[in-house]
Order: structure tokens, then C-alpha cells, then sequence
């Protein structure tokens, strides 16, 4: 599987961020890649940047390509699909990274049979801390979402959804980095307005989020239990925890149902 040609029709951030956790952490090797962009300036420093080949043509890449993925605009992927499907054969792999693109509008413009990945990453990839949802279509395998599970946990994690579900995986995770972005730059206004210097405040909220995040995912208990760890009764803490219990958990809620339903009715 890692000899498969991979290609990229698109060389944006989030394709740049996929591509550099694949040659780092040796998922396949460089020569194995290849991606295309829309126009020539700039493209050999963001060749070099990436350590691949990059071309203006769409077609000879996806000739030469076992797996290929659609990281373009949204808007752009009919006219896309419809400039390669009479290159798909049933070999070949498409994985779309085009938000509110169902696999159903993609496999309609492409030959019957053909094998489609839906996928939701977010921007912390380029960190290598990504966080994607993953579905197939109607005609994907086990082995076709195993594999490309595999090649974006080189990025961060990746777990396999319903693509009925994809829509609240796009809310969670790739609008999800926006709201902690929030809350962390609310938290130190929140500090500066109460006499500490901005840029310390946003230290301390950063770098406690980064903290808290680590050991919620290594935690062996409850995430319940973590917060009662530090919002002992009677406590500062637990003044605070009171405090978010009265307003956060129906906010959260409305914001990533809101969310939700954006994403949802951008498919259709």
C-alpha cells in the first residue's frame, strides 16, 4: 500500500499539511506524491517547501495516481470531476477534502463503481495535530478507509463516521479550532480586564489549555472526575465551574448545532 502513486489536485494549506506528515513521518515515500495547483507563480518554492513534484496539469497526475485526492474550493470540484472522470478507473481512489461535497454528488459525476472518501480535517494539521473525520461512499472498502485512516493519523488523529455524521464531525473539529481560539483569547481579555498584562494572561490561558487538553486525552477516569480533581467543594474552582454550569452548556450546544446545520445545508 505505501508504493501507491498519491495525488493531489490542489496544493493548498490543508493538501501542504497532509503531504509533509506523509514524508515525515514515512508514510510513502516523497516520489510517491504529486500535486497540481491552478497557476504557475509560485510554484516551485512551494515545490520545494514540500519536498514533491508539482504540476499545472490536472490529467497526467490523476493518470499516474492510485490515490487521488480533491483538495480544491468546494465550488470548484463539479468542474473538477468532470474534467477527469474519463480518467477514473476502478483502481483508483478518490478522497475529497471539499467541505459539504457528499460522496453521492461525487461518485454522480464519476464512472459507476468508483471508490469515494469524504474527508473533514482541520487546520491543526499543520502543526500536526489534526483531528479528521473520515466516511466512505457507497462503493469505498473497509480496507480503502483503514488506509487512508492511516495515512492521516500522521497528521493527528482520525476516526471512521457515518456520513450522515460528518456534518457534526465538521462542527467539533474543523470549525472547532475558531471556538477554542475563543475561548482561550476570551479567557485572557477576561484576565487583562482585571489588571494582568494581555500577553501574560494569553500565556497562561494557552499554554493551561494545551495542559488540560493532554490530560484529558490520556486521562483514566472520567472527564467528569477531572474537573471535580480541581473544583474541590468550596473551593475558587468550583465558584467558576458553577458559574460556566449556568450559561456554557446550553451555549455549546446552540454553537455546535448551529454549526451543524450550516454545515449540512451547504451539501445540498
Amino acid at each position: 500500500m505505501e508504493e501507491y502513486k498519491i495525488g493531489f489536485i490542489g496544493s493548498g494549506k490543508m493538501a501542504g499539511a497532509i503531504i509533509k506528515g506523509l514524508v515525515k513521518n514515512k508514510f510513502t515515500k516523497s516520489e510517491n506524491l504529486t500535486a497540481t495547483q491552478a497557476e504557475i507563480e509560485g510554484i516551485e518554492e512551494k515545490s520545494k517547501d514540500l519536498g514533491i513534484k508539482i504540476i499545472l496539469d490536472n490529467k497526467p497526475m490523476v493518470r499516474t495516481s492510485d490515490v487521488i485526492f480533491i483538495a480544491t474550493k468546494p465550488n470548484q470540484v463539479e468542474d473538477v470531476l468532470d474534467e477527469i472522470a474519463a480518467l477514473i478507473t476502478p483502481q483508483k481512489l478518490i478522497v475529497s477534502i471539499a467541505a459539504g461535497v457528499t460522496t453521492r454528488f461525487i461518485e454522480s459525476k464519476l464512472p459507476a463503481g468508483t471508490r469515494v472518501i469524504r474527508v473533514m480535517p482541520n487546520t491543526p494539521a499543520l502543526v500536526g495535530e489534526g483531528m479528521s473525520g473520515i466516511c466512505g461512499g457507497k462503493f469505498a472498502k473497509p480496507a480503502d478507509l483503514e488506509y487512508i485512516k492511516k495515512m492521516l493519523s500522521t497528521i493527528g488523529k482520525c476516526i471512521i463516521v457515518d456520513e450522515s455524521q460528518i456534518d457534526i464531525v465538521t462542527a467539533i473539529s474543523g470549525s472547532g479550532p475558531a471556538f477554542f481560539y475563543k475561548v482561550i483569547n476570551d479567557i485572557a481579555r477576561s484576565g487583562e480586564k482585571l489588571g494582568l498584562d494581555y500577553e501574560k494572561s494569553l500565556l497562561l490561558s494557552i499554554q493551561t489549555a494545551i495542559g488540560a487538553a493532554k490530560m484529558a486525552m490520556n486521562r483514566t477516569i472520567s472527564m467528569e472526575e477531572l474537573i471535580s480533581n480541581v473544583a474541590t467543594k468550596g473551593g475558587c474552582t468550583r465558584v467558576g465551574i458553577d458559574c460556566m454550569e449556568e450559561k456554557s452548556e446550553e451555549l455549546f450546544y446552540d454553537v455546535i448545532k448551529s454549526t451543524t446545520e450550516k454545515a449540512h445545508a451547504l451539501g445540498k
